[in-house]
């Protein structure tokens, strides 16, 4: 079984509207004002899995700063996810700075889906200090053993529209905070994972992490697969497209380059997210 861990739907409204959102949401407006940034619904991307051979995806919407935005884009979700029962598993989406998010993660939840992400945080860092309920939010899923997908990116390199100032030691603080959650960090966790080449301390602190591809073919040579299996463990990586940005059938392409063993690329398509989120079939 395929899965991809890391994919984006927009209801239609949102897709032929996109210039009406952009009021009090800077990093929608970033990512999407440009006529070419593209947006994808359910229809769409199931006709898309079906010719690239992807079985399951984990999809989900935005980090909207706005309740009524997130709310409508996450009930789309979860009409997604009940109209493709056996492709689609769902995600609930919000900013972690905006108002309401930690009961709007239980709400989704409560409702089927599967976990809560991807999140973002553009303007502050992930301390609780600065996003008042995020403790909240990590508390309610820690409790239904829910995994979180963080939008992470590398801090060094070359710029892009929605790479924000990152500080890896941050982010390691962050996850020494919820060493009981279960977290997926998005786009190769900013780098994060090459530090478990270290002797002390960091292997336990990622031993409830997982990290997705997403974007990789824009920000790394194929080698980081074997580099990244070797380091963590082909367990921890789960392949994830960042759909509509790029097709899964560029991964696969760089996953034979790598020259990984058939069982590693088993798992990181597939039986990795599976074992994540619970999916059979």
């Amino acid at each position: 079984m395929i899965v991809d861990a890391h994919v984006h739907i927009f209801p239609r409204v949102f897709r032929e509207n996109r210039e009406d959102l952009f009021d009090g949401e800077p990093a929608f407006e970033l990512l999407y004002r440009p006529s070419n940034a593209r947006l994808s619904g359910c229809e769409a991307l199931v006709q898309d899995m079906d010719r690239n051979g992807v079985d399951r995806a984990v999809v989900f919407g935005f980090p909207w700063e706005r309740k009524d935005t997130y709310q409508r884009h996450n009930d789309y979700i979860l009409e997604a996810v009940t109209r493709y029962p056996d492709r689609l598993v769902g995600l609930g989406c919000f900013s972690l700075s905006a108002k309401g998010c930690a009961r709007e993660a239980e709400r989704c939840l409560e409702a089927g889906l599967a976990g809560v992400g991807e999140l973002a945080v553009y303007d502050a860092g992930f301390s609780a200090s600065a996003l008042p309920e995020l403790s909240e939010v990590m508390s309610i899923c820690a409790g239904r053993n829910a995994p979180l997908l963080l939008h992470t990116n590398e801090p060094v390199g070359h710029a892009y529209p929605g790479k924000t100032a990152m500080a890896l030691g941050e982010l390691y603080t962050f996850l020494k905070a919820y060493p009981q959650n279960r977290l997926i960090l998005a786009h190769w966790g900013g780098g994060l994972f090459f530090y478990g080449l270290m002797k002390k301390e960091v292997q336990d602190v990622l031993k409830n992490v997982w990290f997705d591809t997403a974007a990789s073919p824009f920000l790394y040579r194929p080698d980081v697969y074997r580099i990244a299996m070797d380091i963590v463990g082909c367990e921890r990586i789960l392949f994830g497209s960042d759909y509509p940005l790029i097709q899964p059938e560029r991964y696969f392409r760089e996953l034979e380059q790598a020259g990984l063993p058939a069982e590693a690329v088993r798992k990181i398509t597939g039986e990795n997210a599976a074992s994540v989120f619970g999916l059979t079939g």
